[in-house]
């Protein structure tokens, strides 16, 4: 199979269909990722083919991060003042995309991908999509952490049939959004088809969700054709996949440390978090490693004492497992691989999934949260200081990892993108 894959985001949205389609092409298929023309430095040297799809983004604009992660207004400017007005774009981009050579087999969108769904429409070509966060099902029956109204989850606690008003509010407060994706379909000659934000973004042959169980179980009110495959994990590139040496030096110099980071895209937003964390893990008097990205701002102005250590950029993979606690944004991607270490976490939400993946890796009984307006050293320590003195976190954390990693969502995510394919050329699908 040609297998066209498209999403919009960070590398947390990308480093997934590098996953699958790395194992795409070790099966034999050719997976070509059309995403921003800002990852082409990352695809290409993987020997995957790569189509630019409009809006690129600046990793370093920095204005636009923030207007982005934005807590209360992030989601909503995000859409209505960058992807949205770009849809006409977007949509050209991915049509071409999936025309180019023999044509594709296969398209598969995020939901941030808001021109997938009308390709697929326009030129019959098969669809599956994919979320990566249970937040993107919007149930009812598990009702979510909406960033800039978080008090509504807690209702369901205390009323439980009213949780699924919330979904119906998210439509409310959403109404006015998507007008550019319905002139989008007026001038095709589409009708006006269901709600892009909650529901035209998922294929009504087969939804994948990329994440583990130990973060949702199915909802009456998904998709009913989702199948949930585990974490596709991805976390390296061509020549970047090693601990750089003076990292590696000061892992092996003494006891695990904290980790703090932001992701790579809440970085560029990072604020004052790198100087309280440094503050932090001085109170308590244990090592730390600070990931602290590009931005020279975010490198502290203090003094380190040799406890400390700074790096621009770690592997996940190769740095968690060596952490005693992980202190990040909730991003799907970095909650994932904190999953999967077995480490307990302190968790700084900003916006978008991250209020709701914090909420949920609360619950698992392997974290604690606090809200970014409330990071002070003082209270980031009190926090991490709970996480260490109670084994509890520590046990609850080797438990869910033995679970995150005996699941393995590239192969079963993989599988069944094949069975969906196999079953239309056998008749089975229309």
């Amino acid at each position: 199979m040609r297998i066209v894959f498209s999403t919009f985001g960070t590398f947390g949205d990308v480093n997934p269909l590098i996953a699958l389609s790395l194992e795409l092409k070790r099966r034999g298929h050719t997976p070509v990722l059309a995403i921003p023309g800002m990852f082409r430095n990352k695809v290409e040297p993987l020997g995957i083919e790569f189509a630019a799809v409009r809006p690129d983004q600046d990793p370093n604009d920095k204005r636009m991060v923030e207007m982005i992660w934005d807590i209360k207004k992030g989601t909503e400017r995000g859409l209505r003042e960058f992807l949205f007005p770009a849809i006409r774009d977007s949509y050209d981009d991915l049509l071409k995309a999936v025309s180019a050579g023999r044509g594709a087999d296969l398209l598969v969108t995020g939901e941030l991908a808001y021109a997938g769904p009308i390709v697929a429409e326009k030129t019959g070509i098969p669809w599956a999509s994919y979320v990566l966060a249970p937040l993107s099902f919007f149930s009812g029956y598990d009702p979510p952490v909406l960033p800039p109204y978080p008090t509504l989850s807690k209702v369901p606690s205390i009323v439980p049939k009213v949780g699924r008003l919330v979904p119906r509010f998210a439509r409310v407060v959403t109404r006015n959004w998507s007008e550019p994706l319905y002139a989008l379909r007026r001038e095709l000659g589409l009708d006006e088809g269901p709600n892009p934000i909650f529901d035209a973004k998922h294929s009504p042959r087969l939804v994948l969700a990329l994440f583990s169980r130990v973060l949702a179980d199915p909802q009456p009110d998904w998709p009913s054709n989702t199948f949930i495959t585990g974490f596709a994990f991805y976390d390296g590139d061509a020549g970047n996949a090693e601990l750089a040496p003076e990292l590696e030096d000061f892992l092996a110099s003494g006891p695990a440390p904290l980790v703090f980071t932001l992701g790579s895209a809440a970085v560029m937003a990072a604020g004052d978090f790198y100087e309280q964390s440094v503050e932090a893990a001085e109170r308590l008097g244990q090592r730390a490693v600070l990931l602290v990205g590009s931005d020279p701002k975010n490198q502290p102005r203090r003094a380190l004492l040799e406890k400390i250590c700074v790096a621009q950029y770690a592997p996940y993979s190769r740095i968690f497992p060596r952490a005693s606690v992980i202190i990040h944004q909730g991003g799907v991607g970095t909650t994932a691989q904190a999953l999967k270490a077995g480490r307990p976490m302190l968790v700084m939400p900003y916006s978008h999934d991250q209020p709701d993946n914090a909420r949920r890796v609360r619950h698992l009984g392997v974290a604690r949260v606090i809200q970014r307006k409330a990071y002070t050293a003082e209270l980031a320590a009190k926090k991490i200081g709970y996480l260490l003195d109670r084994s509890r976190y520590a046990k609850r954390a080797a438990e869910v990892a033995r679970i995150v990693t005996s699941e393995n969502g590239v192969k079963v995510a993989c599988d069944a993108l094949e069975k969906m394919q196999q079953d239309r050329s056998q008749g089975n699908l229309k």
